[in-house]
């Protein structure tokens, strides 16, 4: 019998380890971090725990690459759904309900996936984040943005934003507010993506004509008048940096649900 070929080992291995991530968000959008053993995901994957080391350099890393696996399968379908389109704006607005979307549909996954990233260790870099950021970018790219450096960061740093507000326990914002408030400062038409209702929540003005581009005053939820930093300002202050870090971790999640350090489980 002939030895595999490269070609087929890479593909074996890049199966086995797309089952250890479908496996891990599976436990944990059921269980839970603490609920959920290396064990546990070994044998719902089919594989021996050994092969998570080989992989993964521990439990956190290999729940972040599931998650941003997930994201990035989530948003690749929502950009390419029938009727698929090349138009700017709505994939914008097709990427804005996608990330919302796992949001309000796995809130426990997601609130694990966040309190992990705002430790001190922050975004795990694998290729599942890589997929997820490029397709962010492409998306940025696509709506006509000046500068897509400063725009995606910006864009991924107000999307973490609202999953946070979404998800932060006892004082939860409605999706549907901060929907609105994404697609007023982007300029996008309410009925574009996957729309919840025929109208924005009361207070929100139109924004079918908003410009592409950079930030713009805009109308918020009270009718006051609210300014969102350009994107050229919050590259000289660091904004956009600290956006990603915006929400301290211990109040985002009770402390039973927070991502421990311990990746021994």
């Amino acid at each position: 019998m002939s030895p595999r070929s490269a070609a087929v080992n890479e593909e074996l291995r890049r199966r086995s380890r797309e089952r250890l991530l479908d496996a891990t968000v599976t436990l944990v959008d059921e269980r839970g971090y603490e609920a959920t053993t290396l064990g546990d995901i070994a044998d719902l994957a089919g594989s021996a725990r050994g092969l998570i080391s080989y992989y993964f350099p521990g439990k956190r890393q290999l729940l972040q690459s599931a998650v941003h696996r997930l994201m990035h399968l989530t948003l690749e379908a929502a950009l390419e759904r029938e009727p698929r389109t090349d138009d700017g704006r709505e994939r914008l607005a097709r990427a804005i309900d996608a990330i919302l979307g796992l949001a309000q549909d796995r809130p426990l996954l997601m609130r694990t996936h966040m309190a992990g990233i705002l430790q001190a260790e922050g975004f795990v870099q694998c290729p599942e984040q890589q997929r997820l950021a490029e397709l962010l970018r492409d998306t940025v790219r696509r709506y006509g943005a000046d500068d897509v450096d400063v725009e995606y960061p910006l864009l991924r740093a107000l999307l973490m934003g609202a999953v946070v507000a979404v998800l932060l326990p006892g004082a939860p914002m409605p999706a549907g507010t901060l929907r609105a408030e994404l697609f007023q400062r982007y300029g996008l038409d309410w009925k574009s993506g996957f729309p919840p209702g025929e109208k924005p929540p009361g207070g929100h003005r139109s924004t079918t004509q908003a410009p592409v581009g950079g930030a713009r005053p805009h109308t918020g939820a009270t009718g006051e008048p609210t300014i969102v930093p350009r994107p050229a300002d919050a590259r000289q202050t660091g904004r956009t940096e600290q956006l990603d870090r915006q929400v301290p971790s211990d109040q985002m999640v009770p402390s039973d649900q927070m991502v421990p350090s311990d990746q021994s489980k």
